[in-house]
């Protein structure tokens, strides 16, 4: 998950004595003995080992590093272990760390630090040079039109061939990419985005990412610093020392994927977690919880010699916090015969936060402004998780399909997706405490993305509940004789989201 994001949670759906139907078409499956096999107990073991191996490793379990890789042979060797069909599939990524913070200082004509935070897949590097902002720059900001400021290569006055400038590029419209690749094109040495400066666009813009590594150093600045540099411009050259202090390389990690061994291979359901941690911490809710409550259920229904009718494969994703990489390379390596197999996509991630919400992925677009729906089959996932916690007497949530997990790729190729979701770094509202309890205005995991998310950072209240139901909605759609369909098939026909209307890509903002 990315830093300093934007939840969309929607409106908070209330609990309910009666099963919803509408919109269900799977068959109602009883999953009791498979819930009380999924203890909190059972899930609260992996997170020892998870958190033995990050304490072993330098405090992390990021990939690209050696409590990564301990952390898949762990689930690896569980899974083969209790039966299944175990692959570990190898790719390359884009490894990077910011080895020091950002710096960003005016120089002439006024001395002045500014708060600056690097981009992810920032070049490193230091540049003293002339600030030339964008020639669509739009102050006051303005929401309609959004700015289009560097999202053309015309946008900027072509750089000087012989001093060094900064380009000052002012967000939105495009993804911050296109606007550093348009910057590059052009010739500059370095680049500042400064927010938007609309609602919920003011702060230090950070937790962004580039998607891939750049070979400039880029900074972000909040809206008032952006506006005083440009500001500053209009009067006079204006000359600026930007830092970074980061490490781009390519490294290797791997996904971990476990096929039942019973099931129908051509009805493939991929139940995911992503595996990793950011560096900066063991991830033992982001995302250990979902990591441990879906091993903990591929163990149990051996256990308990579940036949699934729909092949069931447990996928544990590398780099997911660099970008949604390793469910990106899985989809993108599967050729169309293989795709067409897989009917659906179950998605956990952060199933422990400490001032939890009861989110469920938003599948029929009821809760989001602009209506963007999963593809056809995800409002029939979610109404399986709101109809769970409605017949429990819990109230569910829905939070939108923005691209901050997993789900992402398989939502581009039409995948029906859906999943759990217990909050990150935004805060509670009032409403929300008063359907799911906690406090309000507190986030909803105060160490989200820190040193301090370790084995202490984990609500057995959400890893019960949650836990419970991600085990319900596995067996259901694993063991349903109905599909999602009226015809009662399951397979998709065409995403009903594409990649260009996600804010997020897994680990950071891209627009």
């Amino acid at each position: 998950m990315q830093a300093r994001a934007l939840l969309v949670t929607g409106v908070v759906v209330a609990a309910m004595l009666v099963p919803v139907t509408a919109a269900s078409a799977v068959d109602d499956v009883n999953t009791n003995k498979l819930r009380k096999s999924v203890t909190v107990s059972g899930i609260l073991a992996h997170e020892r080992v998870l958190q033995r191996i990050a304490n072993n490793n330098g405090g992390t379990r990021a990939s690209g590093t050696p409590g990564y890789a301990a952390s898949a042979d762990y689930v690896k060797k569980q899974l083969k272990v209790a039966g299944y069909k175990v692959t570990e599939q190898t790719f390359e990524f884009p490894f990077y760390q910011e080895v020091t913070p950002a710096t960003l200082s005016q120089l002439s004509p006024t001395p002045t630090p500014y708060e600056s935070a690097s981009l992810q897949y920032s070049g490193s590097g230091s540049v003293t040079g002339t600030v030339v902002p964008t020639t669509n720059v739009v102050i006051p900001a303005t929401q309609t039109p959004s700015s289009a400021s560097g999202c053309a290569v015309a946008d900027f006055v072509p750089a000087s061939a012989t001093a060094p400038q900064v380009a000052l590029i002012q967000r939105g419209t495009c993804n911050f990419a296109d606007k550093v690749a348009n910057a590059i094109a052009a010739g500059y040495d370095a680049a500042v985005i400064f927010n938007e400066g609309n609602p919920g666009r003011t702060e230090l813009l950070s937790g962004v990412t580039l998607g891939g590594p750049v070979s400039i150093p880029v900074v972000g600045v909040s809206y008032a610093d952006g506006e005083a540099l440009y500001a500053a411009t209009l009067l006079g050259p204006v000359s600026v020392a930007v830092g970074t202090d980061i490490i781009n390389e390519t490294r290797t990690t791997t996904n971990i994927i476990a096929d039942s061994p019973k099931g129908n291979p051509e009805k493939a359901m991929v139940v995911g977690a992503h595996l990793d941690s950011v560096l900066e911490g063991p991830g033992i809710n982001d995302n250990g919880s979902g990591t441990s409550v879906i091993l903990e259920t591929a163990i149990q229904m051996q256990n308990l010699k579940i036949k699934p009718r729909q092949q069931v494969r447990f996928a544990f994703w590398g780099a997911e916090e660099t970008g949604l990489l390793g469910s990106t390379h899985y989809v993108n390596s599967l050729s169309d015969g293989q795709l067409s197999t897989i009917y659906a996509n179950l998605n956990f991630d952060m199933l422990g936060s400490p001032n939890y919400v009861r989110f469920v992925y938003d599948g029929d677009g009821s809760a989001d402004p602009n209506g963007l729906a999963g593809p056809p089959g995800s409002a029939q996932i979610e109404s399986v998780f709101n109809d769970y916690f409605a017949a429990q007497g819990l109230a569910s949530a829905p939070t939108a399909f923005d691209g901050r997990s997993d789900y992402g790729p398989f939502i581009a190729a039409g995948i029906p997706a859906g999943g759990l979701f217990s909050g990150a770094e935004g805060l509670k509202t009032a409403e929300e405490a008063l359907n799911h309890g906690g406090t309000a205005g507190a986030p909803y995991d105060a160490c989200y993305h820190q040193e301090c998310d370790n084995a202490s950072n984990l609500s057995t209240a959400a890893l019960n509940e949650l836990g419970d139901a991600a085990a319900h909605a596995v067996m259901t759609l694993a063991t349903s004789k109905s599909g999602f369909f009226e015809d009662g098939s399951r397979r998709a026909s065409r995403p009903e989201i594409s990649v260009d209307d996600f804010v997020y890509w897994g680990s950071g903002l891209i627009r």
